[in-house]
């Protein structure tokens, strides 16, 4: 590792890696809903909208509903491949990363010029820390609940000196291929495959010494599109990328599509879907300097709030709130499938062979060629779209590093709305309310029962179903979504918290479903509220 100066601590670079999937957020009107992406969704028309505002690089603050229902069966599998985690420290750190985000969004608010960078710490993400400038600010950082870190140079100041360096070295054949803000650290660090030229390109343009770091990297990113076709969507005749989120035009909705990579086509370009049928046309596309794109769709195809999570279900799209780094994320795309990895820096700045991509963000996720434009999400929360990577996805997902361009900028940039799912109504204190439907029981220790009950689990649309169980005091009642897949009953969406009380919400196709709920411990009276689409 090369340096500017010496800076008062020395750090390793680290690459892990981990991969998500293709988001496919479209799916063909007349196209049978057991296609690979997933299905249109006969409650579309349900779905409301989130305007993501204007605002500086990083997160502002939530954006969207709060996290709804639990996460899909494809994404805890997923996150549990690919950070190496049980089941239950999956579902822990989700926990977290949802608990803490808005202890983040009340202290970087609090402490505005001082504010120097937040991250998660630990396995299951237990920890926020939070960084500042000022020694004062410690004891209200502990008492909002995260750990306080106090730095010498700002987040602020650290983006200021990373835009003079990308100023001065983006263009520069030994300019590095990609450089971010490093907060855990508080400096700025440089990937270079030609560290010493890259000092001393750094000093030639008056860089702070104590807080630029350039490290030998062998990283290359480069978009992440190929020329070989497949799923889920075509640019011309060869060219395949990813859908990323459905969208619509914030003053006219009838113009509705998706948003996805600027690489994977120019303003003017014609798309075909995953099975080559007409699809749309590039509206807008922006490549190098940023990477993204605005495509609308004709009539045939149906916009959902959902993103395939390689499992066979999707994981539903509830709003826009920016990760906090550290916080898990997965990527949807056509090629690689369904991973996920965590978030490692923000505002990245990245060299490809094309030009140099500001404004992204970095992450141990892998990804291959054609995964391109696909989705990245955090729970139920869109991030952004992928751009470019290096490396691959290797065995078992781990091979490389990926970079998203974050959707609220897509959005301002287009005046689009985002596509999300209606929020699950809240849990009344003794029952579960404002749901349509309601099923009551009692339920000894280890025993199930099967909801709703005779001939009223009928077939229903393609669409969002969401419920909720309110079960005894002091136990463990546990729910779980149901299909019926010809043969037998399979499990789609699973809550099962150490608590009493419960709740799914889950995007899929037509066909039977059903509720199981069980007395994992505990015995007594339960009632479950659910909603078909």
């Amino acid at each position: 590792m090369s340096t500017l100066g010496r800076p008062s601590m020395s750090h390793r670079h680290v690459i892990v890696t981990g991969c998500l999937l293709a988001a496919t957020v479209l799916a063909p009107a007349a196209v049978p809903v057991a296609a690979r992406p997933p299905a249109a969704q006969a409650a579309a028309a349900q779905a409301v909208t989130a305007r993501i505002p204007a605002g500086p690089a990083g997160p502002a603050g939530p954006v969207g509903p709060p996290v709804t229902g639990a996460p899909s069966e494809g994404m805890l599998r997923a996150l549990q491949r690919d950070l190496g985690l049980t089941r239950e420290q999956v579902q822990a750190r989700l926990l977290n990363e949802t608990r803490l985000a808005p202890v983040e969004v009340k202290l970087r608010r609090r402490l505005g010029a001082r504010f120097g960078g937040s991250w998660f710490t630990g396995k299951t993400a237990g920890a926020l820390v939070v960084a500042t400038t000022s020694a004062a600010d410690i004891p209200a950082v502990v008492a909002a609940g995260a750990r306080a870190e106090v730095v010498g140079a700002s987040l602020y100041e650290l983006t200021m000196l990373k835009r003079r360096l990308d100023a001065a070295m983006a263009s520069h054949g030994h300019g590095g291929s990609v450089r971010y803000v490093d907060v855990r650290g508080n400096r700025i660090v440089v990937l270079s495959a030609t560290p010493t030229a890259t000092v001393n390109l750094a000093k030639a343009a008056g860089m702070d010494t104590e807080k630029v770091v350039v490290v030998a990297s062998s990283e290359r990113p480069r978009p992440l599109y190929d020329l070989k076709g497949g799923d889920p969507y075509y640019i011309g005749v060869t060219s395949r990328c990813s859908v990323g989120f459905a969208a619509i035009d914030a003053t006219d909705p009838a113009e509705r599509g998706f948003v996805s990579a600027g690489h994977c086509g120019e303003q003017g370009s014609l798309t075909n879907g995953f099975n080559r049928a007409p699809q749309g046309v590039f509206q807008g596309s922006s490549f190098p300097i940023d990477d993204y794109a605005w495509i609308t769709v004709n009539e045939n195809w149906t916009p959902t709030p959902a993103v395939d999570d390689g499992g066979g279900g999707v994981v539903p799209v509830a709003g826009a709130r920016v990760a906090i780094e550290g916080a898990s994320v997965c990527r949807s795309g056509s090629t690689s499938d369904f991973h996920c990895g965590v978030v490692r820096q923000r505002d990245a700045s990245v060299t490809y062979p094309q030009g140099a991509v500001f404004g992204l963000t970095r992450t141990d996720a892998c990804a291959e060629p054609g995964d391109s434009g696909g989705a990245f999400i955090a729970v139920d929360q869109a991030q952004g779209v992928t751009s470019g990577g290096s490396g691959g996805c290797g065995v078992g997902g781990v091979g490389g590093v990926t970079y998203f361009q974050p959707v609220g900028e897509i959005l301002t940039t287009y005046g689009l709305a985002l596509v999300t799912i209606a929020p699950v109504p809240p849990l009344a204190p003794d029952t579960c309310a404002g749901f349509p439907n309601t099923s009551t029981g009692t339920l000894a220790t280890g025993r199930s029962a099967y909801l709703p009950r005779g001939p009223r689990y009928r077939r229903s649309v393609a669409g969002t179903r969401s419920a909720c169980l309110k079960g005894p005091e002091g136990g463990d009642f546990d729910l779980y979504l149901q299909k019926w897949n010809g043969a037998s009953w399979s499990t789609v969406a699973t809550a099962d918290g150490p608590a009493p009380d419960e709740r799914i919400t889950h995007t899929g196709t037509a066909g039977y479903y059903r509720y199981r709920v069980t007395a994992t411990a505990g015995s007594g009276a339960y009632t479950l509220g659910f909603r078909a689409p």
